[in-house]
């Protein structure tokens, strides 16, 4: 499992400056259990983009964004959507960052919400041990 944090606001938006149209990828495994990328973190997301002045072109959270297979079905069921993309904000550890731009065939940017702090085991009461 990998631990990660989410990034100030402030710090997405500038990276997202110039981008109206957005595209948010969150993950089903590790970021949904830090609290970090499940359904809850991207609904919030998008709404606070929303309320800048962005564009929410669509919204997925696959199992695993860091597995190839995954990702790539995701994309493809999203194809329509990411063609009125310009950038994929993506809430994840760095993993699935770098497996969402190595297998988006339109070539957008992805641009990391999470900062991916070390990985862990989670022991029987729900504490991360690095």
């Amino acid at each position: 499992m990998i631990i990660t944090e989410k990034k100030p606001i402030d710090e997405i938006l500038d990276a997202l400056k110039d981008k109206v149209r957005i595209f948010l990828i969150g993950c089903g495994e590790c970021a949904t259990i830090c609290k970090t990328g499940g359904q809850e973190e991207l609904a919030e997301m998008e709404a606070v983009l929303k309320s800048r002045g962005k564009e929410i072109t669509g919204v997925c959270i696959p199992d695993a964004p860091c597995l190839a297979s995954r990702i790539k079905i995701e994309l493809a069921r999203n194809m329509a959507a990411l063609r009125r993309t310009q950038v994929i904000l993506v809430l994840s550890c760095g993993l699935g960052v770098q497996s969402v731009k190595e297998n988006d065939r339109l070539g957008l940017e992805a641009i990391p919400a999470c900062n991916t702090i070390c990985s862990a085991i989670v022991d029987a009461e729900g504490d991360f041990i690095e």
